[in-house]
């Protein structure tokens, strides 16, 4: 059975300065939702699947008190320039060096999982920003493009590959959605 991240609850004292927040990073609205005493707002990231919920009467968790969930980003400095662009105090750039401590700036080649940032809410709840250019293997369980361009760049050089296929098999290949299909899903993140 399938079972997917839905959404992470964030405790906050001011719902409305938090859903302020969360909407000046362009984060999108998805419900804002009275029953009775309880308030839910649900926010998501752009690009995620997973959204926050905050409000009142859901959590009796302390306010702030949501430590270092990870938002996963393509490029660690743009990331970081955005975030500051809206206002936010990020925290510097940073990875691990060879010994495991965190040194400054990122991953001298840029390597996958290896840079990060950090940033927090108006209440504290922390967010830690993760540069992933490329999923280790097994990773990737569905493929999903974040935009009409990238989709059409996918098939674009699906078909080249395939067309080199073809050339090598000198045979025209029926299962070419299947071979599509497979190729797109191992290159999605590459």
């Amino acid at each position: 059975m399938d079972m997917k991240l839905e959404v992470v609850v964030l405790p906050v004292t001011d719902v409305d300065r938090t859903k302020h927040f969360y909407q000046t990073l362009g984060w999108r609205e998805d419900a804002d939702l009275v029953f009775g005493a309880s308030r839910v707002v649900q926010l998501t990231p752009p690009g995620s699947r997973t959204s926050v919920h905050f409000g009142t009467g859901i959590t009796d968790a302390a306010p702030g008190s949501v430590r270092g969930t990870y938002l996963v980003v393509d490029d660690i400095e743009a990331a970081r320039a955005e975030l500051t662009g809206h206002g936010v105090d990020v925290s510097g750039v940073f990875h691990r060096d060879d010994s495991g401590a965190f040194a400054p700036g990122a991953h001298p080649d840029r390597g996958t999982y290896a840079s990060f940032a950090t940033f927090s809410d108006p209440d504290g709840n922390t967010w830690l920003l993760q540069e992933i250019t490329r999923r280790l293997p097994g990773r990737v369980t569905g493929v999903t493009y974040d935009s009409t361009q990238r989709l059409e760049q996918a098939l674009r050089d699906a078909a080249a590959a395939h067309g080199e296929h073809e050339e090598e098999t000198g045979q025209h290949d029926e299962n070419w959605p299947a071979w599509y299909a497979r190729y797109m899903a191992r290159h999605q993140d590459a």
